[in-house]
């Protein structure tokens, strides 16, 4: 709705009578909207007007006749949305980092106050550099995003329901689903980049199925769990301990009242 009221109310107009949004917001960033009267009628084109891929919502209030507060608040609201996810990334990824790996294989012995600062700057750092490739601008985030979910599905997936789920399945098994998939996804992607594709040579169509690069899980669950199963098969099957506790996380055990009136476990 959005588009179709600029592309019908914009088209045809003065240059010198558009809507204050659209000086307001070019002066504030230009690559949000921006007006350039290329044949110098002074007549606005709609091939003379670029518009940001998020200018529409930041718009909509204000071509909707609502007040100017409404559009803080929508940038507001999709700034703390951004925020939100960003830091419980950041977070978790700080916290598999210091928590999962340094301080369990590097150095298990370690103070608390230790494990909360090195977590801590693990943060800042992860945050530097998840900046900095942003800041190159190398595609849109859509496909970033994409590419991420796949990438996560293809090397965790096979491991989480699996393991779970199928008692035969072991830590040998659950790295090797891991591995696999997760390398078969990271393949699909970058053997379908352009400049990939020009060093390895590779003219042809390299996607399978025309499937994007981006959904390269697809590919890489279904092999992530043949590697899986495969592997448990071949390896020694788990102990008896990580048996229950799989059949515990399937079946949490019943809970009955106690004397007070409250659930209790058996």
């Amino acid at each position: 709705m959005g588009k179709y009221q600029v592309v019908t109310e914009l088209g045809g107009t003065s240059v010198g009578s558009l809507p204050d949004w659209i000086r307001r917001w070019s002066k504030l960033d230009p690559s949000l909207v921006s007006v350039q009267d290329i044949n110098g009628d002074g007549i606005l084109q709609l091939a003379e007007l670029r518009l940001g891929g998020d200018m529409i919502v930041l718009a909509a209030p204000e071509l909707g006749g609502l007040p100017l507060v409404v559009t803080y608040l929508v940038a507001a609201g999709g700034l703390a949305a951004a925020l939100s996810t960003a830091d419980g990334l950041l977070l978790t990824i700080s916290n598999a980092l210091s928590h999962d790996f340094f301080f369990r294989h590097v150095r298990p012995v370690s103070t608390p106050i230790k494990r909360v600062m090195f977590a801590k700057l693990l943060v800042l750092v992860t945050a530097v550099l998840a900046a900095w490739v942003a800041s190159l601008r190398i595609t849109h985030i859509l496909p970033f995003v994409t590419a991420a979910f796949s990438l996560a599905a293809a090397t965790f997936f096979p491991a989480l329901v699996l393991g779970i789920f199928w008692q035969r399945a072991n830590r040998a098994g659950a790295v090797a689903g891991m591995v696999t998939g997760a390398g078969v996804c990271l393949w699909y992607m970058t053997h379908n980049l352009p400049g990939v594709r020009e060093v390895l040579g590779v003219v042809a169509d390299a996607r399978w199925f025309g499937v994007q690069p981006m959904a390269a899980g697809v590919f890489g669950v279904p092999a992530g769990a043949l590697a899986l199963v495969l592997v448990s098969l071949l390896t020694r099957a788990p102990a008896l301990a990580e048996r229950q506790m799989a059949a515990r996380l399937r079946e949490p055990p019943p809970q009955v009242a106690d004397r007070t009136g409250r659930p209790s476990r058996l």
